[in-house]
């Protein structure tokens, strides 16, 4: 009995000095709590309870309706072509965008010259306001005047062709989002230890050979989170079709994503419940294709 009792753990309560630190810790903490709560949660409840409901006149007495926002959108063809416009951005944007950064990567994370030059060029589209991008980018692809067209002695309707318009939304996309991309693989490759390729170049390893057999795997954690959040961002992306493309675009149906769907509903048509609809039915899409990307994470990604 008394063995028992010698083995028991003693219960010890904090000391002051702990407490004292868990209580500063928890002040340090909570302006980002509250701000989650506040910027993040609130509006997600609030946008779900929202979509059940028609929005009343004048903002004021909504309407509740159950499920028929969500059959309405549903059965409609509006939310699934916007769908598949969104979708086909994303089949783009993100591989292009992922495999020319991590080349720039690679290459940049050499010594050269004028490497903090090149670094910053690539970077300078992340600083650069997204109203002023989409401008210059506009005045590019002008069918009558626009550089591109004058560079190549065409006459392509790259924004206002239905068959090509999304691909050129898309070609901005990954020109905008490259140097960020580039930057958080110059940071994961920097981590990488370099006597793994001392090890490579003993046993005669090419350098293609040693970016497949060292860099990616290694990289390979890195590549799985900008991947991720490259998936999420393309099928959010809103800002592109929306300050490139005009209303009387004739191209604009085949180019406009589920959000700027959601924006024309919620604020040019005063329709909120719906455009609620909208957003929840697209955040199970994002959740269900999240799910599946952290179901494939343990078959090709290698942590140290």
């Amino acid at each position: 009995m008394a063995a028992k009792q010698a083995t028991r753990p003693l219960k010890k309560g904090m000391s002051k000095a702990q407490k004292n630190e868990a209580k500063w810790g928890l002040i340090f903490v909570l302006p980002t709590m509250i701000g989650l709560l506040v910027l993040n949660f609130y509006p997600i409840l609030y946008t779900i309870y929202q979509s059940f409901f028609k929005t009343g006149d004048f903002g004021r007495g909504n309407v509740f309706v159950g499920l028929d926002n969500y059959v309405n959108v549903l059965s409609g063809s509006e939310f699934w072509g916007s769908l598949v416009n969104t979708f086909k951005y994303a089949i783009i944007e993100v591989p292009f965008s992922i495999t020319i950064a991590l080349v720039l990567a690679v290459l940049l994370n050499r010594k050269m010259i004028f490497r903090s030059g090149y670094r910053t060029i690539f970077f300078l589209p992340m600083v650069a306001a997204p109203a002023a991008v989409a401008m210059v980018w506009k005045f590019m692809y002008n069918q009558k005047f626009g550089l591109l067209n004058n560079l190549l002695g065409t006459d392509i309707g790259w924004i206002s062709d239905p068959k090509i318009a999304w691909i050129s939304i898309a070609v901005i996309g990954v020109w905008s989002i490259l140097g960020y991309n580039m930057i958080l693989f110059l940071g994961g490759l920097q981590e990488i230890p370099h006597d793994y390729y001392e090890a490579a170049d003993i046993d005669g390893a090419t350098g293609i050979r040693q970016f497949f057999t060292v860099t990616i795997p290694l990289l390979s954690p890195t590549i799985f989170f900008v991947l991720q959040t490259r998936i999420i961002g393309a099928l959010q992306v809103f800002d592109l079709p929306f300050m490139v493309m005009d209303n009387s675009n004739q191209a604009l149906p085949s180019v406009q994503s589920v959000v700027y769907v959601f924006y024309q509903y919620a604020f040019t048509y005063n329709n909120r419940g719906y455009g609620a609809a909208i957003v929840v039915c697209m955040l199970v899409v994002i959740l269900a294709l999240t799910k599946l990307l952290q179901a494939s994470e343990k078959k090709w990604v290698f942590y140290n």
